[in-house]
């Protein structure tokens, strides 16, 4: 339910100690009123928009959005986890697996923006879920992104240093060193990364429209390095690669590892579709929302998935699974090939350009959102600034920059793919669950009760499908109970589209054939995260209690001391009126 503020005298909860205690003392009730506090998207616009002071400037339009998307997505996830994926889940069928991946992007870009249009802000998954189900849902939302965005892109600068050798002639161990005294995983030091993370933060820093023109020289060129790639592939690969392995003891056949091979693979290549979610956090800069958006985010996913497919049966056809290196499967495939090897270099130059447009994308996402988390007062008002001169988030660009660049350092690709994945999986599923609350429920006017129960019994009915798939054993009980599973799902998606009307019509863009859409992709998130080992759910559920434990100990307080001094107001119903002024 929308909260209704009111002012309350005294100091701040942090201006000593002794204040602070006692506000402890309260956790309890200030937690009860804050965590469900949903804020308007006409507030999300205009007051709290407001904290950072200066404006962004909306300088972007829609072939600025298709190129940061494509150069955000692209570098990522070819060349970092393909190999990996390929080598020692999926094999050949990585194909599928990116296709099965892209699909659940795809769907999940729908509900992004549909948010996007509606809600052109830079918090992107934060502000959508804080406007449907509250400040501390979006809260522990925001903390998993901003961490997801801060692993992926230490694993990214790793897998630079990576290619940047290969072009070069050198290994890894020429440019990282080892200190003996730190636990495996955490030994390798890479300077190199450092410093790549720390010029991408530079130029983050001084312009977003600069930095969109940087990318779009860098994805031009790297776009045609995938041509060149993909057609030397096609050439000089074999198609027996795609069926026998180089070791006849090894799995055979396209699909060597089975359907959980497939879906396994897709699960960890996941990681190359977050950056579409970093473009929806430059809506706050882009000339036209309702037109730009659509096109920009969607169709870079579109063009993405397509590039990826044919790049993974590229690399498929070069040489067979269990030769493919998986820390650099092309430049590697070719470096194997007699009288091909020049073309490593090739390779490793056009990855090297890959990921640097991967990098400066999801920086400048990662950026929006620390700062938007600001705004709300979650974390402290310092990393909302928004600098007069450059129209940036300086504050947050810079510290998450340092953060990032301590984590390249001396961390491990291995330790960092996986946490990504699940807390991208995770963000993704709770904006497909958004989008249908804010379709089906109305604050004020409609009960949520029938709404929020579909949610949990479509999400606990894709929960046993996926536990079935992943823990029965083979047989006719299986099978039997997987169909069982799926008709269930079926069924219970079809009465509550007979019986729930929707509250509302999206009055710019909206997911097409509602509920079915944002319900595919519950369903692709959680078989996806079913996938996924059980170090990666410790991980997750170590950071996510990190993240609980921020906000009892500072967000909520920090949050009730906005509502007293009135920095923070919620209406019951949002002002569409007053969004069309703000985007005019």
């Amino acid at each position: 339910m929308e909260a209704h503020y009111r002012n309350h005298g005294g100091d701040t909860s942090f201006s000593s100690l002794r204040v602070y205690l006692n506000s402890l003392s309260h956790t309890p009730s200030r937690f009860s009123r804050r965590a469900i506090s949903v804020s308007t998207s006409y507030d999300e616009m205009s007051r709290v928009r407001a904290v950072s002071g200066e404006q962004m400037r909306r300088t972007l339009r829609w072939y600025d959005i298709v190129g940061l998307g494509i150069g955000g997505m692209i570098g990522a996830g070819v060349f970092v986890t393909t190999g990996r994926a390929s080598r020692l889940l999926a094999g050949p069928s990585i194909v599928v697996s990116y296709a099965i991946a892209g699909l659940c992007a795809l769907l999940s870009a729908f509900c992004y923006t549909e948010f996007a249009v509606h809600l052109p802000v830079a918090g992107g998954a934060f502000s959508y879920i804080r406007i449907t189900f509250g400040e501390f849902p979006a809260f522990i939302t925001g903390a998993n992104l901003i961490m997801d965005y801060v692993m992926s892109n230490a694993a990214v600068s790793r897998g630079f240093t990576a290619y940047l050798g290969s072009a070069f002639g050198l290994s890894t161990s020429e440019w990282r060193f080892i200190v003996s005294g730190l636990p495996n995983g955490f030994n390798e030091i890479d300077p190199v990364a450092v410093l790549v993370v720390l010029a991408v933060t530079f130029i983050i820093c001084y312009s977003t429209r600069e930095s969109s023109k940087v990318n779009m020289v860098l994805t031009a060129l790297h776009i045609a390095f995938i041509v060149f790639v993909i057609v030397m592939g096609f050439w000089k690969g074999d198609k027996k690669n795609l069926t026998r392995p180089a070791d006849p003891e090894n799995p055979s056949g396209f699909f060597p590892f089975g359907a959980s091979g497939v879906f396994n693979g897709a699960a960890m290549v996941y990681l190359s579709y977050i950056g579409y979610d970093a473009v929806s956090t430059m809506a706050e800069e882009v000339r036209d929302p309702v037109k730009d958006i659509p096109m920009g985010i969607s169709g870079s996913v579109a063009i993405v998935i397509v590039l990826y497919c044919l790049m993974a049966i590229s690399m498929s056809m070069l040489l067979p699974y269990d030769l493919i290196d998986p820390e650099a499967p092309y430049a590697a495939a070719f470096s194997k090939s007699e009288g091909w090897e020049w073309v490593t270099k090739v390779v490793g130059i056009g990855a090297s350009f890959g990921i640097l447009t991967s990098l400066l994308v999801a920086m400048l996402g990662q950026a929006r959102y620390m700062c938007v988390i600001g705004r709300s007062r979650v974390v402290p008002t310092w990393f909302a600034k928004v600098h007069p001169k450059t129209s940036t988030p300086v504050n947050a660009s810079a510290f998450l920059g340092i953060f990032t660049a301590a984590l390249a350092l001396f961390t491990d690709l291995n330790v960092l793919l996986n946490l990504v994945s699940i807390g991208t999986l995770f963000v993704f599923y709770m904006v497909a669950n958004a989008v249908i609350f804010r379709r089906y429920v109305a604050v004020g006017y409609t009960k949520p009760w029938p709404t929020l129960s579909f949610l949990c019994l479509f999400s606990i009915t894709s929960v046993f499908f996926t536990l079935v798939w992943k823990l029965a054993p083979s047989g006719s009980p299986k099978w039997f109970m997987l169909g069982a599973g799926g008709v269930a799902a079926i069924a219970i998606v079809q009465i509550f589209h007979c019986v729930v009307p929707q509250a509302r019509t999206p009055e710019f863009w909206g997911v097409p054939l509602m509920p079915w859409t944002p319900c595919v992709s519950i369903f692709l998130n959680i078989f996806l995260l079913g996938s996924l080992d059980a170090p990666s759910y410790i991980r997750f559920g170590f950071f996510s209690g990190l993240a609980v434990l921020l906000y009892v100990f500072y967000s909520v307080h920090a949050s009730y001391d906005a509502e007293g001094d009135g920095s923070l107001d919620f209406k019951d119903v949002e002002s569409f009126e007053g969004i069309n002024r703000i985007l005019s």
